[in-house]
């Protein structure tokens, strides 16, 4: 009987110190503060026709709260919302609060880093652009290159309005000569584009390069000995 008591009793502790354990870890959970750095991605409310130049894709949101609410955090429940709704075209610095930060309920900002980001908002345009095709290498020894035609001769992009200002034409891709001795056609052939904000208008995004190549000259054939006349050969005599 007495070996009974004295099990239980232990269980009994046991149980009392597990409930113990939970109850503090429960209540540190729930009463305790904690905070964390987050990398919160960066998304941009811009205007229609509007485009962002090299824009801030993230920064380092520091939050507070509970352990629970902490340790339960994700990155992806982090969100910096910028507002470009009213402001003007160019380069400017706009500062960054705790109004901007989209995050959970319960959870509070304690600092953003970095706090002013720079924000390049231009005008989206479309324009026609001549597109070049760009050779390279060696044709066949004597052979000759002419001016090559390109299918369609120019292509609508969009872009950043002053981007597009400072591109006079589009190239092909590199186009290589060597070895040819005559006139040969590329088609599908894909235009580079400058930068990454500038963009084909679908259709075309590939153009055709008709490339002429005029084959080196051929050996003219040795001439054949003139035959005497009987005249010549009487003087000779």
């Amino acid at each position: 009987m007495n070996e009974w008591v004295r099990t239980w009793g232990l269980r009994l502790l046991a149980l009392g110190i597990a409930i113990g354990i939970w109850f503090n870890a429960s209540v540190e959970d729930r009463l305790v503060s904690s905070e964390k750095v987050v990398e919160a991605s960066v998304t941009y409310n811009r205007p229609n026709g509007f485009v962002l130049i090299n824009p801030v894709q993230t920064v380092n949101v520091r939050v507070s709260g509970t352990k629970k609410a902490i340790r339960q955090l994700s990155p992806y429940m982090v969100n910096m919302s910028i507002d470009l709704g009213q402001r003007q075209t160019g380069v400017a610095m706009m500062g960054l609060t705790s109004e901007n930060v989209l995050l959970p309920e319960g959870l509070e900002v304690v600092s953003i880093e970095p706090n002013t980001i720079r924000v390049d908002l231009e005008r989206e345009v479309t324009e026609r652009l001549p597109v070049v095709a760009k050779l390279t290498g060696r044709p066949a020894a004597g052979a000759t290159v002419g001016q090559p035609e390109v299918i369609p001769n120019q292509i609508l992009v969009i872009g950043p309005e002053p981007m597009l200002a400072r591109v006079d034409s589009l190239s092909t891709r590199p186009i290589s000569l060597d070895g040819r001795d005559k006139t040969f056609e590329e088609p599908d052939v894909a235009v580079v584009l400058p930068d990454p904000l500038i963009q084909i208008v679908p259709p075309p995004s590939t153009v055709t390069v008709t490339v002429p190549v005029q084959p080196p000259p051929q050996p003219s054939a040795p001439a054949k000995p003139r035959k005497e006349t009987r005249k010549e050969k009487g003087k000779k005599t």
